[in-house]
């Protein structure tokens, strides 16, 4: 590592050219003061504090964890000049100015922030080797251009935390007035003050993004960063990205894309979080001259700010005065193993764990420090190198190969080489004869090897239902040996050899049992069925890809399309009718079609779509339903036509208790709960009577009974979505209960909850129908919402006792909502409800119509 001497003869060539700055012996500045002039010498230990006494600057030495104030002792440990929180006894840096030159200790007595002739402010160090005439060195400076009126120009620490250059300038008019002519918030760091900007200006180009730190003790730049996209395609995304290899955004938000969820949206929901009321409005600002998202905090007595910290995850971080802590109310992604390569080269990720980073095995860290102190992008290393000898003429490599079960597999730009059908001692030849090969898969025939670092391994904890494999993992053969010996040398205890037989005898009976049943289950993977003759005879059946051609003709009358995939008619013999879903994308639909089969294989329910079979073979994932004849709910009560009949009110009122018998079977009936994830009612299917069928659960989520809550990502639609989705915290199978009293809301209306329904002044306004259904329930006039194509053709009892299930299913704490076995007792008229009160949520959004009204 370059030492100071040589770092500051590198900056004299470059910088004493331009600033010849002697060490002025002006006054020093005045401690607590906001400001700092001209001429004025400010130094380690001094510091500005802002007029409200909320911020400081001031240099300072960052500490594991930044537990504590910054300390005037020198140290090896580098030194920066920041903002932080004044009164906040845990020292929390929000702004770092001089990044990526730290000031070791010994030079602090001859370091200075001062403002120089041409108005720049400049982080300082003498230079004393010539004795005659003393000069100094920039580390840092604002790089502003030269300043029209410089003896007026200071230095100034605003109320909000941000340090602005400001002078004395002539307007056209020959007026005079103070302009800022540079400001932090320009160019934040780690984190996000209210009222800094994420964006860009579209006039000199300056894009503001943060940039985590490296760890906990450096603030220099981390691996990830968050910003606004400025393409043409994706212009208006927030997205979370990978800065260093292997490049990646993995996370974005962009509120055109949002299914209408729109600034005003995300402020009512903001609004109605007890955590987040009255600290948090979201702002989203594109004009001609500037474009960002910014927010505003209207509690000037609390303490927040967004950050991006180094493991790449994004949090709004609130200051609790009762635990004189910080604690995070906001986390995305929520899965911390979903930055990329967040653990670095070699490493299992598991979400659930603390910290989430393991080595694999015979792999150790590479830097233990840089790990303790959070930055984990180093990954591990190997204990012993690859034997490479074939290669290099050798006959063979004595390497062999370690699986690591139930796992992502990795990815980057070197991993995958994909060699179809080969068998696994051929693939593993093929990983062998090439020394920079490390790992490979082998699934299907099909064989993929990796070459070179490892990144993206994450482990299923059992949390979420996801992709799963196998891969093996390319050792040395003396790192192997030591594996088996540590698993062979620890003897086993009686209790365990007996748990062993018991475990055993069980095996066999289930072998025993399984043998009389083999044929339903015999072709689960990859492997061709004959096409079954009785569906009840056999079960869930497992298909052919050929088989489901011929059956769909090809997949030649596509019934419709989602994210996922497609799904196509078909016959098969001996069956009725079916549909067949095509997934799309190998991750993606492979994570879907696990998770389908999850939860639809071993359940029935007659409000729960059967799943028939599957294909598994290759790259190809299908699943067989049944064919519900009547599509689905929303071509009835949103997509009607002049011809199409208008579902009576008798059978909206079937459909919405059947709906909740499936959701209450499977959140209460199920052996494991199974939380559906996205209600909505193009989810729910009608057969040839009408009768609804709760289908599509490529995002359920499977819950042991054990646990109540589930960590999951961020999933759903749009409108139909729990408020505590925003939070980022695990959720429950309220959130179907939410969504579910959304769609209650649609099946009385008969009309999208938001629509647009009319244009003003060229503006289309939208009645967001929840909003008034809550008002006119109160009012006690049901009657007006219930859909007028109905022509007053319904029982006004049964629809208000909807609206009152439908008004507490979207109750904003999830506590106040009924569970679905509630909801299906009210709705058969066996249990009553109260009048629910006006959540917060609807409360905020009637306050925003009426000021975008104004």
């Amino acid at each position: 590592m370059p030492t100071f001497h040589t770092f500051l003869r590198g900056l004299l060539i470059l910088t004493l050219h331009l600033h010849a700055i002697p060490l002025g012996t002006g006054a020093a500045a005045r401690d607590d003061d906001d400001t700092l002039m001209p001429g004025q010498a400010f130094t380690v230990g001094n510091k500005l504090v802002s007029s409200n006494g909320k911020f400081a600057l001031g240099f300072f030495q960052p500490s594991a964890g930044n537990m504590s104030k910054p300390s005037s002792s020198t140290s090896p440990a580098g030194w920066y000049l920041g903002i932080w929180f004044n009164k906040i006894p845990l020292f929390t840096p929000v702004w770092v100015a001089n990044r990526e030159r730290p000031i070791l200790g010994p030079y602090l007595s001859a370091t200075q922030l001062q403002i120089s002739v041409d108005g720049n402010l400049l982080v300082i160090v003498s230079n004393n080797a010539n004795t005659t005439q003393t000069q100094s060195v920039v580390i840092w400076s604002t790089h502003i251009a030269k300043a029209n009126n410089t003896a007026t120009c200071r230095a100034i620490l605003k109320n909000n935390g941000n340090l602005v250059i400001e002078s004395l300038e002539n307007s056209s008019n020959n007026a005079t007035a103070m302009v800022w002519l540079w400001q932090s918030f320009d160019y934040p760091t780690n984190a996000l003050l209210p009222h800094a900007k994420i964006g860009w200006n579209k006039v000199t180009g300056l894009n503001r993004v943060g940039i985590s730190w490296k760890s906990q003790i450096d603030p220099g730049l981390g691996s990830f960063h968050v910003g606004l996209e400025t393409n043409a395609t994706t212009r208006n995304n927030v997205t979370i990205r990978r800065r260093i290899y292997p490049y990646k955004t993995y996370w974005w938000w962009s509120p055109d894309t949002a299914g209408g969820m729109k600034i005003p949206a995300l402020r009512a929901l903001l609004h109605m979080n007890p955590q987040t009321s009255g600290l948090v409005v979201p702002e989203y600002v594109d004009d001609s001259e500037e474009e960002y998202y910014m927010y505003t905090s209207p509690d000037e007595s609390s303490s927040t700010f967004f950050s991006i910290d180094t493991n790449g995850q994004v949090k709004m971080n609130v200051w609790s005065h009762a635990n004189q802590s910080w604690y995070s109310i906001y986390v995305q992604p929520v899965d911390p193993c979903s930055p990329y390569a967040t653990c670095g080269p070699f490493t299992v990720c598991t979400g659930s764990s603390d910290p989430p980073c393991e080595c694999m095995e015979s792999f150790s860290r590479t830097s233990p420090q840089d790990w303790d102190l959070g930055d984990r992008t180093g990954g591990c290393s190997r204990n012993t190198p690859l034997d490479c000898s074939a290669n290099t003429g050798g006959s063979s490599s004595t390497d062999v190969f370690h699986p690591i079960a139930s796992v992502t597999l990795p990815y980057g730009p070197q991993t995958q080489s994909s060699l179809d059908t080969m068998t696994r001692s051929e693939c593993q030849r093929a990983c062998l004869s090439n020394c920079s090969c490390t790992a490979y898969s082998y699934q299907d025939t099909k064989c993929s090897v990796w070459h070179g670092k490892l990144f993206g391994v994450n482990r299923d904890d059992g949390i979420e239902i996801s992709s799963e494999d196998s891969i093996y993992i390319r050792l040395a053969a003396g790192d192997f040996s030591s594996l088996t010996r540590g698993m062979t040398r620890k003897p086993l205890p009686i209790g365990a050899i007996t748990a062993a037989s018991v475990i055993g005898s069980g095996v066999l009976l289930i072998v025993i049992l399984m043998i009389s049943r083999k044929k339903r289950f015999k072709y689960w993977c990859g492997v061709s069925s004959p096409a079954p003759t009785s569906q009840a005879s056999v079960g869930v059946a497992v298909f052919s890809y050929a088989d489901l051609g011929r059956a769909t003709r090809n997949f030649s009358e596509k019934l419709g399309a989602g994210g996922f995939g497609s799904v196509y008619k078909g016959v098969i013999s001996g069956l009725s009718t079916v549909a067949v879903k095509r997934l799309d994308g190998v991750r993606q639909g492979e994570k879907q079609f696990r998770a389908e089969v999850s939860a639809l294989g071993l359940i029935q329910h007659i409000n729960l779509v059967k799943l028939v079979g599957f294909c598994c073979q290759g790259d190809k994932r299908l699943l067989v339903y049944e064919h519900m004849c009547n599509g689905s709910l929303d071509s009835h009560l949103f997509q009607r036509n002049d011809a199409a009949a208008v579902l009576d009110w008798s059978t909206r009122h079937h459909i919405a208790i059947g709906v909740a018998r499936g959701l209450s079977y499977l959140h209460q009936s199920c052996r494991e709960c199974i939380i559906h994830c996205d209600i909505k009612p193009e989810n729910i299917l009608l057969d040839e009577s009408f009768v609804p069928k709760i289908a599509d659960f490529g995002l359920a989520s499977v819950v042991g009974r054990d646990f109540s809550r589930v960590l999951t990502t961020f999933k759903g639609t749009m409108g139909y979505l729990a408020p505590e989705w925003l939070s980022g915290v695990p959720i429950t199978s309220k959130v179907d209960v939410y969504s579910f009293g959304m769609v209650l809301m649609e099946i009385i209306s008969g009309r999208r909850n938001a629509s647009v329904v009319s244009n003003t002044t060229s503006m289309d306004h939208v009645s967001y129908f929840p909003v008034r259904a809550m008002g006119q329930l109160h009012e006690g006039d049901v009657q007006s919402l219930v859909d007028p194509n109905l022509l007053g053709d319904f029982s006004l009892e049964e629809a208000e006792r909807v609206c009152k299930v439908a008004c507490w299913c979207i109750q904003d704490n999830e506590s106040d909502r009924p569970t679905m076995g509630e909801v299906v007792r009210v709705l058969e008229g066996l249990q009553d409800l109260d009048i629910p009160p006006m959540p917060r949520l609807l409360a905020a959004l009637t306050e925003c119509s009426s000021v975008a009204a104004m």
